[in-house]
C-alpha cells in the first residue's frame, strides 16, 4: 500500500528496522492508524539509531495518550466539534483531527510543522473513510477557527504560553493534557480525568498514563 510505504520511508531515516502497522489504540479503538509496529524490530537497534531517533523522534507513529482520550472525548461529544471548522494543534498522527473529523465537523484540520506527521495524518484519514485538511502553520490557518485542539502540547515549559496564546486566537480551546497536575490558567476548565496508554505501549511513567481534559471559551 503506497501511505504505507510512504510512512515507513519517513520512518526508516531515524530507525532503519522499523516500520508501521495497522492497529486501533486501546483508548480509542474507534480510530485505525498506521502506528509503529514493535514486533518488526529483531533484536536491539544500533546506538546510532537509538541518538537518532531520540534526536528526531517519530512522534506521529505513536498514538499518546491524551491523543486517544481527547479522540474518545470528541466521538463521544460530537456536539463540541459539528458544523465546525477544527484546527488539531500538533495532530502527530491525525487521531484527534480524523475523530473530528468523523463527529460532524464541517472542517477537520490537522496541523503540524513535521511533513512526515502531516502524511502520517492523511494516510490515517484515509484509512479511516474521513476527508481532511493540512496546515503547516497554525497561525495561517485556511480559514476562520471555530474551536482549536490539543493534546499534550505542554511538556517543554516554553509551550505554556500557548495556553493564551489559543485562547486569544480561537473561540473556543478543547485541551488534554497528562504533564501538568494544574494548568495556571482558570479560563480552562476541567471536564474529564481518563486513564490511557501510549500506543504501542512505551511504558511511561504512571503519572503521565492520567490525561485531563478541559474547555476554554
Amino acid at each position: 500500500m503506497a501511505s504505507q510505504s510512504i510512512l515507513n520511508a519517513h520512518l526508516a531515516k531515524t530507525l532503519s528496522k522499523g516500520s508501521v502497522a495497522v492497529t486501533q489504540p486501546a483508548g480509542c479503538p474507534e480510530v485505525s492508524l498506521y502506528l509503529f509496529d514493535p514486533a518488526a524490530l529483531e533484536g536491539p537497534i544500533s546506538h546510532e539509531e537509538a541518538q537518532a531517533v531520540v534526536a528526531e523522534p517519530a512522534y506521529w507513529s505513536f498514538c499518546w495518550a491524551s491523543g486517544q482520550v481527547l479522540a474518545a472525548y470528541i466521538l463521544e461529544h460530537p456536539e463540541l466539534v459539528r458544523g465546525k471548522t477544527v484546527l488539531d494543534f500538533g495532530s502527530g498522527s491525525g487521531v484527534v483531527a480524523i475523530a473530528a473529523a468523523r463527529a460532524g465537523a464541517r472542517e477537520a484540520i490537522a496541523c503540524d510543522i513535521d511533513p512526515a506527521a502531516l502524511d502520517a495524518a492523511n494516510a490515517n484519514a484515509s484509512l479511516n473513510d474521513v476527508s481532511i485538511t493540512l496546515c503547516d502553520d497554525w497561525q495561517q490557518p485556511p480559514g476562520d477557527i471555530d474551536l482549536l485542539t490539543a493534546a499534550d502540547v505542554l511538556y517543554d515549559p516554553e509551550n505554556r504560553s500557548l495556553l493564551a496564546e489559543f485562547r486569544q486566537a480561537v473561540p473556543r480551546v478543547l485541551l488534554a493534557d497528562s504533564r501538568l497536575k494544574t494548568l495556571g490558567d482558570g479560563a480552562y476548565q476541567h471536564r474529564l480525568t481518563r486513564e490511557a496508554r501510549t500506543w504501542p505501549d512505551l511504558h511511561e511513567f504512571e503519572e503521565f498514563n492520567r490525561v485531563r481534559i478541559y474547555l476554554a471559551g
